[in-house]
């Protein structure tokens, strides 16, 4: 991973065979990134997205591998019990051009991705909430 920064904007290149969500968890970390909105767009080979059913409060995940292009992905930086809590949702496209979206728990880079972070100053948390079963913003 590579990055340069411009005040609050960071410019983040991840590097094939790299792990996405890892990657931007270790920059904010060590870039002290508590605050910010994430979009990048770029391609991958191996993902695992998800969705909540709120209903039920169950999890469901789907895994994929093939050639992928990332033709959306979107999140937040805050904070989870002082650490840098990274919420991603991307949306990909196949090589018949069919399109597959959620929660993004993880993605291998195939090629080359993309990524500008906005930090933003200030602190917001996350904490669980029972009722939704979710990790919510504390505002």
């Amino acid at each position: 991973m590579k990055f340069k920064n411009f005040e609050n904007h960071y410019i983040v290149s991840i590097e094939k065979g790299d792990e996405i969500v890892d990657s931007l968890h270790q920059l904010c970390t060590e870039q002290g990134i508590r605050l910010g909105v994430i979009s990048g767009i770029g391609a991958v080979n191996k993902f695992k997205i998800g969705l909540f059913e709120t209903v039920t409060k169950h999890y469901h995940a789907r895994e994929f591998s093939g050639d992928f292009e990332i033709t959306s992905l979107t999140g937040t930086v805050t904070t989870m019990d002082g650490k840098a809590y990274i919420h991603l949702h991307i949306n990909v496209s196949d090589r018949e051009f069919h399109t597959f979206g959620g929660h993004l728990n993880y993605a291998v880079v195939s090629a080359a991705c993309e990524i500008v972070i906005t930090k933003i100053e200030g602190i917001v948390e996350r904490e669980f909430s029972e009722e939704i079963g979710l990790n919510l913003l504390k505002l």
